[in-house]
């Protein structure tokens, strides 16, 4: 699980590609300080697996269906990435929860740098999401943890603060980029939770009698 916190800014020092998959080398500092194989690092919000460590760098995996889903398919070598390690217990939670587990990709349609902040709007591609996003709610837009300022159609505003423009990749997105996006999860288990209750319910008497299948008991 990560907060949306971006902790430094890696680059991409390689990457090969396969049929189904492929592998990745990250160069960095932060991050790597206290992480081990088999740790999680947030890489442009994609949850990855540490599969093996430089002196500068950390390897990870990526499957076939984190391909698919996500922009790591245009990943390439020099691209600036933003990099989380997995949050701790004891740790302040001051983004919000993220799982590393992006639902969909938008595409960057404007950016307006203003005096005290960085206008984006953001479009997002999957228009069933679109349920899962509320006005002065968060997202993850790369991993980065963010308020939506605006919903207008299938299109996203956010206003970015200097500091998190400084500290992200944000500073060189430009109009035409994909980014990976994730809703709250909290929203999620809502929906899951709704669709078992109604399940639960199941062919009772009142629901037949209100779709006209039979009709109610005289008294």
């Amino acid at each position: 699980m990560f907060t949306g916190i971006i902790e430094e800014r890696g680059i991409i020092a390689d990457i090969a590609f396969s049929s189904t998959s492929a592998k990745i080398k990250v160069i960095c500092k932060i991050v790597k300080e206290d992480v081990k194989i088999g740790d999680s690092i947030a890489v442009n919000g994609i949850c990855l697996t540490v599969t093996d460590l430089a002196k500068d760098a950390f390897f990870a995996d990526i499957s076939e269906e984190t391909l698919k889903i996500s922009t790591a398919k245009h990943f390439k070598r020099g691209l600036i990435v933003n990099l989380e390690r997995a949050v701790r217990l004891n740790d302040r939670l001051s983004g919000h929860i993220v799982t590393g587990h992006v639902d969909t990709c938008g595409d960057v349609i404007l950016k307006r740098e203003n005096k005290d902040f960085c206008v984006f709007t953001v479009s997002i591609e999957d228009k069933k999401m679109l349920k899962y996003v509320i006005q002065k709610g968060s997202i993850a837009i790369d991993g980065i943890s963010l308020t939506i300022n605006e919903i207008v159609d299938n299109n996203i505003r956010l206003n970015i603060i200097p500091h998190t423009l400084k500290n992200t990749n944000l500073e060189f997105l430009k109009v035409g980029d994909k980014v990976n996006l994730e809703f709250d999860i909290i929203g999620k288990y809502i929906e899951r939770l709704l669709e078992f209750k109604n399940q639960e319910r199941g062919i009772t008497e009142d629901l037949l009698i209100r779709s006209g299948f039979m009709g109610g008991i005289l008294k």
